[in-house]
Parts: C-alpha cells; sequence; structure tokens
C-alpha cells in the first residue's frame, strides 16, 4: 500500500466517515479539503436502487447546472454545409463533416460534446466503436441529435450535461469545480438530485437514492445525506 501524503491525512481527518452531512455542509467540506495547485473537479456519486441490466429500470437523462460545470466544454458540430454558420455562431469549437468523420474514423476524439443532426447519423453508425466507449456517441435522448443545433451547442456549453447509471447501479456526474463557492455547488448538486428523483423509474422498489458521495479529484468522499431536497 503507497505512502498517504501529508495533505491527504488531513483531508482524511477533516472528513468525518460515519457522519451524514447535509448538502451545504459537504459543499463547504469538499472546497476546504481540495488543496492542490489546479482547480479540482467536484463529483457526485449517487447510488441507485435499481437494476440497470431491466430495460425498465435504466435512468438516464440530462441536466443543466444552474451554475455551469466550470469546464471549457470542447463541442464538435458534425453538420451539413447550411447549419455551419449556424453551429459557429452558436459557440462550437469545431463545426464541418466528411473532415471530421475521417478525422475521427483516424482515432482523433479530443472534443467532450459531439452534436450533430438525424440525417447525419447514418453516417455515424460505423463510427460507434470508437464514440460509444468514450461516451461521445449523439443520442436523441440527450438532446444531441438534433435539427436545432444553436440551440443544442448553447446549452452543452451553458453547463448542460448528459448521465447515465452504470452497471453498478451508480451515477457519476462532474458538478462544479473547488473555485466554486459552496452555494453553487450545492446548487448544482441538488439540480442533479431533482432530476434523478424525477426519473425515478416505477419498477423500481424500495429505497431509490440509496447513497450519495460527493468528492474532488483528490480528496476522499463525504457521504451526504439521502434525505435532501
Amino acid at each position: 500500500m503507497g505512502k498517504i501524503t501529508k495533505k491527504r491525512k488531513e483531508a482524511l481527518s477533516k472528513v468525518d466517515r460515519t457522519k451524514l452531512y447535509s448538502l451545504q455542509d459537504a459543499s463547504a467540506l469538499v472546497k476546504e479539503i481540495a488543496s492542490s495547485k489546479f482547480d479540482e473537479s467536484i463529483d457526485l456519486a449517487v447510488r441507485l436502487g435499481v437494476d440497470p441490466r431491466k430495460a425498465n429500470q435504466m435512468v438516464r437523462g440530462v441536466v443543466t447546472l444552474p451554475h455551469g460545470t466550470g469546464k471549457d466544454i470542447r463541442v464538435l458540430a458534425l453538420v451539413t454545409p447550411d447549419k455551419e454558420a449556424e453551429a459557429q455562431e452558436a459557440g462550437a469549437d469545431f463545426v464541418g463533416l466528411d473532415e471530421y468523420l475521417q478525422k475521427i474514423k483516424d482515432g482523433w476524439t479530443d472534443v467532450d460534446v459531439i452534436i450533430t443532426m438525424p440525417s447525419v447519423m447514418g453516417k455515424l453508425g460505423p463510427l460507434g466503436r470508437v464514440l460509444g466507449p468514450r461516451g461521445l456517441m449523439p443520442n436523441p435522448k440527450t438532446g444531441t441529435v438534433t435539427m436545432d443545433v444553436a440551440k443544442a451547442v448553447r446549452e452543452v456549453k451553458a453547463g448542460k450535461i448528459d448521465f447515465k447509471v452504470d452497471k453498478t447501479g451508480i451515477v457519476h456526474a462532474s458538478i462544479g469545480k473547488a473555485s466554486f463557492d459552496a452555494d453553487k455547488i450545492s446548487g448544482n448538486a441538488n439540480e442533479l438530485l431533482q432530476t434523478l428523483m424525477k426519473l425515478k423509474p416505477s419498477s423500481s422498489k424500495g429505497a431509490y437514492i440509496k447513497s450519495i458521495a460527493m468528492s474532488s479529484t483528490m480528496s476522499p468522499s463525504i457521504l451526504i445525506d439521502t434525505k435532501v431536497g
């Protein structure tokens, strides 16, 4: 087992592992224990009482974080020529079609989100093996396959994220940066949790939100009371 650093020991000493913190207290504490020189991401991990192997218990959705993500989201708009100006004006970082399809085929995936049009999806099918594992495949359910390309680009740039429960029943999402004040971290976390509550499958029995943990990139996790909002 590796040696625990002084900073890690200090962070661990400030977190009571037997306590369930309020959302506000956890947001303040995660800022306090994020001690890296870089601006650490703040992440939320929510364990749900669902069985993701069952189609009717798959939880997936989108949420627009009220205070943004704190990240500069790189957006690729794969669109036909008549939509290029619209995508560029909305703030897309990369705009085009065939040249970018070829770049992706050659292994380029240096973007965070891909937005495209329904008529282009057929061309993306063969790239599923490249885009799928990286979470980059556009999907109508997350608003990344649309004719309103400008709106989709602006929403992603403003803090819209998509999430999906993993095979262990956990939703992981980045909800901000350590440089955010505690109210913004708490507000973003609450928005995600409220969205998850609205997506509760009718077939899910018992406790739906089983546990919530907040952490920064380098910090230990802080357990949060599931009776929030």
